[in-house]
């Protein structure tokens, strides 16, 4: 059992955005120099775009899986890892972003609900594998051997994210709920902190600057999740009793 702030914690959700990843160099969705700039994220993450121009979808997701070589987990994936060790069952991960660096840093349980850079997803026999290193339209699965139909495993904008049912479930049975390196601008995951909420958790935003749902959190840790979140999980493991 831990308590925060006097308050007895059973149950945690986390969500993390791409701010925690940023420390480690990996370009957030909205800065101005990141992978984005470039591109309308029309021409890329939608299922238009793949059957539009499926060979710059395929290039955009081959260099950010080969941009993952040259990255490794921050202090504030090894941050939450620690946590996780410690508590187990208690802490449910869950994250927007679509890179590995959560299991490289040491989590063991993460829920990727917008998909990972890592798998590849077969069209035809719908199976999800371990993405080859490069992949295109030509590129055979190594399942049912077909080839034209591997695509990056990413909820692109227009898709449902993965395991919905499963996130809400223990949104609503959390007693803390923290969002860090989010923005709130993507829904569903921006109003995870309301559901929570509602359900009576305790609240808590790890940011650089308040986002866009700043309102509904009950506290703010202001700062890099290098530096913050590791205060935050101090804070936490010396609540912990028994």
């Amino acid at each position: 059992m831990l308590y925060y702030r006097q308050r007895a914690i059973d149950q945690i959700v986390i969500l993390t955005g791409a701010g925690i990843s940023a420390a480690s160099g990996l370009s957030t969705f909205r800065d101005a120099d990141g992978l984005w700039e470039n591109h309308d994220p029309m021409d890329i993450a939608t299922p238009e775009a793949f059957a539009r121009d499926p060979a710059l979808v395929y290039r955009f997701y081959n260099a950010r899986r080969r941009q993952l070589e040259d990255v490794q987990p921050n202090s504030a994936h090894r941050a939450l890892a620690r946590l996780q060790a410690a508590l187990g069952d208690a802490l449910f991960l869950v994250t927007q972003n679509v890179d590995d660096l959560h299991e490289r840093g040491g989590s063991e349980q993460v829920c990727h609900m917008h998909g990972e850079l890592r798998s590849m997803l077969c069209l035809h026999c719908g199976q999800r594998q371990p993405a080859l290193p490069q992949f295109d339209r030509a590129s055979e699965c190594p399942c049912c051997e077909a080839r034209g139909g591997l695509r990056p495993d990413i909820v692109w904008f227009g898709e449902i994210p993965h395991f919905m049912d499963t996130i809400e479930t223990h949104l609503r049975a959390c007693d803390l709920f923290v969002a860090v390196g989010t923005s709130g601008a993507v829904y569903p995951a921006a109003g995870f902190v309301q559901l929570a909420r509602s359900a009576g958790a305790t609240t808590i935003e790890v940011n650089r600057e308040e986002s866009d749902v700043a309102g509904y959190f009950h506290h703010h840790y202001t700062g890099c999740a290098t530096d913050q979140l590791g205060l935050l999980v101090d804070e936490l493991m010396a609540g912990r009793v028994g």
